[in-house]
């Protein structure tokens, strides 16, 4: 079986599927042996191969998996991705939950690799945000990184953020900062919404501002006014019509909720051939 990490946790997923039994899976005789080929039926780059097996070897540890292709490859439509061979109740069993994965991570993979094309030639990294589908969120995460771009924080536990509300529950801009330096010693954040936030921002020195609807203009000038002192990251209202203008601003990072929201799984076919 293929690893990556600790977190591939592939029970839930099963679970959510099996539950008490595959029932249908039940007409099939246990000897029953069977080959079977996934293929995708349009361009994308391939993202899931550990979870895809996961489901598979949960199973029946005797299913032998051969695969054509790498993580973060960019493959055509019609080529086959990989060749299964094993008890045909098993490989009927996890066909949908180990499409399932492998389709929804290929396709922020690809969508990531979109993103990351768009900015290529600049020094700007383009990073993902907390918006990812619930019980996916190292998966999409992992898929992202396979895709080209770049991870944000984790979840809330692992780098401070401060936004509008939290400023104000603390005061000011300079208080939440003050306030979060004291609370611990991961990177803070903090994001402003105006050249006058950030004037303020900056005289506070935080590790990074987030530059939320910033215009072009309100970019640049932010970038002048910065002068390399300060990560800068843009955010709000980005897309693949404006991100390479924003990047060019000099803007260190731009992050993207479509990375991970925005998806549309990608069309992959399993086909299962009976031996026996």
């Amino acid at each position: 079986m293929t690893t990556l990490s600790p977190f591939i946790d592939i029970k839930p997923f099963l679970d959510e599927d099996i539950g008490t039994g595959d029932i249908t899976a039940g007409i099939i005789p246990t000897t029953t042996q069977a080959l079977a080929e996934v293929i995708t039926r349009e361009t994308m780059v391939l993202c899931g191969k550990p979870w895809f097996d996961a489901v598979f070897h949960s199973l029946d540890s005797n299913i032998s998996i051969t695969w054509y292709a790498d993580e973060g490859d960019s493959l055509q439509a019609g080529t086959t991705l990989c060749k299964l061979d094993g008890p045909a109740r098993s490989l009927l069993t996890g066909e949908r939950t180990a499409l399932n994965l492998l389709q929804t991570l290929s396709a922020t993979a690809t969508q990531s690799r979109v993103y990351a094309d768009a900015v290529v030639g600049t020094h700007c990294k383009v990073l993902d945000t907390r918006k990812t589908l619930p019980g996916l969120r190292l998966a999409q995460k992992y898929a992202v990184a396979c895709g080209g771009c770049f991870n944000h924080r984790i979840g809330l536990y692992d780098g401070v953020l401060i936004k509008e509300n939290h400023i104000m529950a603390a005061g000011s801009i300079s208080k939440a900062i003050q306030l979060s330096r004291q609370l611990t010693s991961l990177t803070v954040q903090i994001e402003v919404e105006s050249l006058q936030e950030f004037h303020e921002a900056i005289a506070s020195k935080p590790d990074r501002i987030m530059l939320d609807n910033f215009s072009l203009e309100d970019l640049i000038q932010a970038v002048a006014l910065n002068d390399g002192a300060i990560e800068l990251e843009a955010s709000g209202n980005i897309d693949l019509n404006n991100i390479r203008a924003i990047a060019e601003t000099g803007v260190d990072f731009i992050s993207i909720g479509a990375l991970t929201k925005h998806i549309k799984a990608i069309d992959l076919s399993m086909r299962i051939n009976l031996i026996n």
